[in-house]
């Protein structure tokens, strides 16, 4: 009886430990997911497999680090890009800022439509309104007058439906991608229609990616000595546009190597992921991130006026890239506050 009793309880603690030490290893497992906002699709999948083979050495998809570039495009891929490009936002506001000091915006376009708040004629000025407003609101002062009035207003600014801060609407899954790829030796690199010194000032914050790093669209500056203090004069003039067949051009101009990621979400980073995946010799990934989840975010791809997704879409299946399902493989979408 004795012996009984001491075999149940020795069987009892072995019992024990061993659900202790599964506990403790799911647990610390559970810790150590890089991705944890990532659900287990194959989207998750097909991201952490290609860090494994290009890390993995004396294997034929390693990489070399020097090599691990990874390029993402930032409006709609890093945060939210509706109801309209973050700065489209800023350009409108700068407007009715800048109104009281231009009387004749009152009865000229697109100005007037900013300021009459009437979209739908704003929309008719097409492309050269909106290059027109960007000049406009852009330009006539320093670099750094710009960069402090454009950390100003991403300080202030709120997005209209989640009335929160847009550095706040960044997605919480590229967050941990954009950090997953670092720790595993990648260089990180925004390449972005928008303007180079509109994201610079709070991208390193924001998604850890210096200002050295990012890759976006300029307009013309001018050197010039002020009172004994040398300055970039910034003029009403475009200079590059990182847009769709540009993006290839401001990559290899800037960055020097083709990169091995790419990351966008709309037919203005087509160019950009097939100049990262269909050259080379070495392992490449692509990737498209597709809203789908209007829900916690935006649902639109073929028909929207800002991240039209369609013939990258398209693209997507014929060259292997992996399509996020935003709905279906984002356990959040936000970072919690």
């Amino acid at each position: 009886m004795i012996a009984t009793c001491i075999f149940f309880k020795f069987t009892r603690t072995v019992l024990l430990g061993m659900a202790a030490c599964l506990f403790v290893t799911t647990s610390v497992l559970a810790q150590t997911d890089p991705l944890p906002s990532w659900n287990n699709t194959g989207a998750k999948a097909a991201i952490v497999a290609f860090v494994d083979r290009v890390t993995a050495e004396d294997t034929p998809g390693y990489v070399p680090e020097v090599e691990r570039i990874a390029v993402f495009d930032n409006d709609g891929t890093l945060w939210t890009e509706q109801p309209m490009y973050v700065q489209l936002a800023f350009a409108l506001d700068r407007v009715k800022t800048e109104a009281a000091t231009h009387p004749e915006w009152k009865d000229t376009q697109p100005f007037k439509a900013v300021l009459d708040n009437d979209m739908k004629a704003l929309a008719a000025t097409g492309e050269k309104g909106l290059v027109e407003l960007v000049l406009a609101t852009h330009s006539g002062m320093t670099t750094e007058e710009f960069q402090k009035i454009a950390s100003d207003w991403i300080a202030t600014a709120r997005q209209p439906r989640f009335n929160k801060p847009y550095t706040e609407l960044v997605y919480q899954p590229m967050l941990e991608l954009l950090a997953y790829l670092r720790e595993n030796g990648f260089k990180t690199f925004i390449v972005s229609g928008g303007g180079v010194e509109f994201i610079r000032p709070w991208a390193e914050q924001v998604y850890g990616v210096p200002p050295e790093q990012v890759i976006g669209s300029t307009i013309k500056t001018q050197f010039e000595m002020r009172e004994g203090v040398s300055t970039l004069f910034r003029l009403p003039q475009i200079d590059f546009i990182d847009d769709k067949a540009g993006k290839p051009v401001a990559i290899n101009q800037f960055i020097g190597r083709r990169p091995i990621a790419a990351f966008g979400n709309s037919d203005g980073d087509l160019e950009m992921l097939q100049w990262t995946t269909l050259g080379g010799t070495t392992t490449r990934f692509g990737l498209i991130v597709h809203h789908t989840d209007a829900e916690r975010e935006y649902a639109y791809d073929r028909d929207s006026p800002f991240g039209r997704l369609d013939k990258a879409l398209d693209a997507a299946a014929d060259n292997n890239w992996t399509v996020v399902d935003m709905k279906a493989d984002w356990k959040q979408i936000f970072p919690a506050k």
